[in-house]
Formats: structure tokens, sequence, C-alpha cells
């Protein structure tokens, strides 16, 4: 017989609110500690995810900018500079995300690159098989790759 959804699955919104009173309360014996949990280390993997993904557009537009100048203009500035402004905010917000940058830079650089060498046409084997600049460098306002 398959599990009965939880009012968590039924209304998020409701239940999320009605934990976050319980547990004001002190009432935490009525509350869903495991599911609670479970909630807690989802949105400290959202966190994780998003530092990827605002990385990887700043690496892609680093890549393009380098690798073919022929496109560099306002709109690609503005999505690096928009891009070190996000993950500047993201990691003040969030300075424990420190401690896994190396992991997040490969991997932002991993995506980066497949997405750079579809949009320019130049192949994965033509750009740097891991990623040329430290994170210090991707996100310094001062710094575009030559």
């Amino acid at each position: 017989m398959p599990a009965k959804p939880s009012h968590r699955d039924q209304d998020f919104y409701a239940w999320s609110l009605e934990q976050a009173a319980l547990l004001r309360q002190r009432r935490i014996a009525e509350a869903d500690l495991d599911l609670i949990a479970e909630e807690i280390e989802s949105m400290g993997k959202t966190e994780k995810r998003e530092l990827v993904s605002r990385l990887t557009v700043l690496i892609l537009h680093l890549l393009k900018w380098r690798f073919q100048p022929k496109g560099r203009g306002k709109s690609w500035r503005l999505s690096i500079a928009n891009a070190r402004d996000e993950i500047a905010d993201l990691i003040a917000d969030n300075p424990s995300l420190k401690s896994m940058l190396d992991e997040v830079m490969a991997k932002s650089y991993r995506y980066a690159r497949r997405k750079a060498a579809i949009e320019t046409n130049l192949g994965e084997e033509r750009l740097p098989g891991q990623c040329p600049w430290s994170f210090a460098e991707a996100i310094d306002e001062g710094f575009l790759p030559e």
C-alpha cells in the first residue's frame, strides 16, 4: 500500500508555516523533525547549485570574451559584471560556500566549457581542459582575459 502523502507534499507553504509555528512555540514533539531536517539540507544544496549556476555564466562569458574577441561588447561585459555581483552577494550571504570553491569552480568550468564550445563553434578540444583562471581572478572586477 503506497504511503499517504504528507501535508508537506500537499501544501508546502502551509506545512512550512505550521512547522515554524510549532518550533517557535517549543512544541518540538509535534513538529516533523525529520522532514524539517530534510528541507534544511535541501535549502543548503540549493545555495550550492545557485553558486555553480552563477559561476557557470561568469566563466562562459569569460571564455567567450577570450576566445571569441569579435563578439566582445557591452552585453557580455554586463553579463560578466552581473554574474560577479550575484556571486559576491551569494557568498556574502553564505560564507561557508567558500570552503567548496575548488569543487564548484571545476564543475562550473566543465559546464561553461561545453556551452562555450557550442556557442562559439570552436569545439571543446580548442578550449583549455581546466579553468585557466582562479576563482579570485574570475570574480575580480578589473579582470578580462585577453
